[in-house]
């Protein structure tokens, strides 16, 4: 297998640059290996980036960022292995199961409701910015049962510990202890006065008969905040970029609603935000790979959805797509415990949008921006109607 200088960072770029650029490396190496930092595997391939997930004991998720292989931080459940990752996975699954995202469901649409209704009058806006932001954030507060006037201040943390430049690493870290320390207080809140939220909840779990220690609840806290908030925003930024260039299928999501629960699993799998690394638990030969133990593997979630070998026409939006099985979401054990709440709030946000703003564009001369960060997303999206 080849080595290559691949730095996975791309900095900001005309949105829709990163794709591009997986789609190249696919074509060229089913798997090859990048000199960059500290080293890591990239695998090109559905198939095999399905086998990698599948195989939690030799490729463990204690790492998921090829350029830190040996985090200070454990972000629960995502950076758990079986049995431990089960534990886990059984006690916050009720909280996220469709029959939790349905109670949920009218609540989304009113705050969706109200924000487009906000934006509709002007007649532009930054669509990350002023609703991809705004929205999936909105849910998470209320979701943890936080005051809304607390928004700018997540608003704020989000940008400093997910957007920063790579140099800015220690403004990152003062961010995340912000947040840690924001949810310390709140934990004790709860633990005096308990509600019906997800805090207040996870406050009465047992694991082997004892309490949750609260450093596994902040570790807990922190994970769903950077997942609540910047995988729907980047999902919804790609999906909107790209029904304000077609107007074949924006039109048709105006005109036939119907059609949103399929082009939402469409859009996910034509823009696969999200690339999940793995560590190597012992020496093993993948498919031809002399990876060897306490090496990261990165796996592109774009290269499975894009894979020519899976999907016909991949770099093409088919909303009509038969057999659509895409793994937007991951495979296996860490399969996105969010799932059924990031298709809700997707489909509420083009329903509601497109029933108040159904026509909009890129302007001219204006250029929507993304950053390749181990989670694609777009910084910016300029977008104007009448």
């Amino acid at each position: 297998m080849p080595d290559m200088d691949f730095n996975p960072l791309g900095g900001v770029q005309p949105a829709g640059s990163a794709f591009t650029r997986f789609d190249e490396l696919r074509e060229q190496h089913a798997a090859f290996r990048s000199t960059f930092g500290q080293g890591f595997w990239v695998i090109s391939r559905y198939d095999r980036i399905v086998e990698i997930c599948q195989d939690p004991g030799t490729f463990s998720s204690s790492a998921v960022s090829v350029l830190d292989p040996d985090p200070a931080y454990r972000w629960i459940p995502e950076m758990l292995d079986p049995p431990e990752h089960t534990v886990w996975r059984r006690l916050l699954g009720p909280l996220f199961s469709p029959a939790a995202v349905a109670a949920r469901a009218e609540t989304i649409r009113q705050q969706c409701a109200a924000l487009v209704e906000s934006l509709a009058a002007r007649g532009s806006c930054d669509f990350v910015t002023d609703f991809a932001r705004v929205y999936p954030t909105t849910v998470f507060l209320e979701l943890m049962g936080l005051p809304v006037e607390d928004l700018a201040t997540f608003l704020a943390w989000e940008d400093a510990i997910l957007h920063a430049p790579p140099a800015e690493r220690a403004g990152r870290i003062q961010a995340m202890g912000e947040v840690i320390g924001y949810f310390r207080g709140v934990i004790a809140e709860r633990r005096a006065e308990p509600r019906e939220d997800l805090i207040s909840t996870a406050l009465g779990w047992e694991i082997d008969g004892e309490p949750v220690p609260d450093r596994d609840l902040l570790d807990l806290c922190l994970l769903l905040f950077m997942a609540g908030l910047d995988t729907v925003t980047a999902q919804l930024s790609y999906a909107f970029w790209h029904l304000a260039k077609d107007d074949k299928d924006r039109t048709r999501i105006v005109d036939d609603p119907a059609i949103i629960t399929d082009a939402i699993e469409e859009l996910l799998r034509a823009y696969s935000i999200v690339m999940p690394a793995r560590k190597l638990t012992r020496d093993t030969d993948f498919h031809g790979c002399p990876m060897k133990a306490g090496e990261m593997v990165l796996l592109p979630l774009n290269q499975a959805n894009r894979d020519p070998g899976t999907f016909t026409d991949p770099t093409q939006v088919d909303l009509d797509r038969p057999h659509n099985r895409h793994i937007a979401f991951g495979v296996g054990v860490h399969r996105c415990l969010g799932s059924h709440l990031a298709r809700a709030e997707m489909g509420i946000a083009l329903e509601e949008w497109h029933r108040r703003i159904p026509s909009y564009r890129i302007p001219d001369g204006a250029e929507a921006l993304e950053h390749a960060d181990l989670v694609l997303g777009l910084d910016t999206l300029p977008l104007v109607w009448d």
